[in-house]
């Protein structure tokens, strides 16, 4: 029996945080991070980013969940070798939190699959006195 390749697209996906001192009020419960999504398709076909669909938990165990379509306003169709890039934040009431999701893509064929983003961490800088 022989295998059949499929040309299912395949992504990496990877994130860079940073946390943003001059946008956080640390005394009032308020951290600001800015990340950096990359989306690399691995693959061999091209396909279009639809939707996302994150959930964020900070340092008390509250989760908040966001849907919504594309990313930054952007519905990007990522061909094989290219690297999609943006930025984006989220505020934390704690100064520590994750976020881990899924982006929703359509492939050339009109497939629809997900791909996992892996969950990553939000840090604040302790305080040095």
């Amino acid at each position: 029996m022989s295998m059949q390749k499929t040309s299912v697209p395949d992504f990496q996906i990877s994130a860079k945080v940073v946390y943003v001192p001059s946008e956080s009020k640390p005394e009032k419960g308020y951290h600001f991070f800015a990340y950096k999504i990359s989306i690399t398709n691995t693959g061999s076909s091209p396909a279009q980013l639809m939707s996302r669909h994150w959930v964020i938990t900070d340092a008390a165990g509250n989760k908040e969940e966001v849907r919504g379509p594309g990313v930054v306003g952007l519905q990007p169709k990522i061909h094989p070798g290219q690297t999609f890039e943006y930025d984006s934040a989220c505020p934390l009431n704690t100064s520590t939190g994750s976020m881990l999701g899924r982006y929703f893509f359509v492939a050339e064929n009109g497939e629809s699959f997900s791909v996992e983003v892996p969950e990553f961490y939000l840090v604040a800088p302790l305080a040095l006195h």
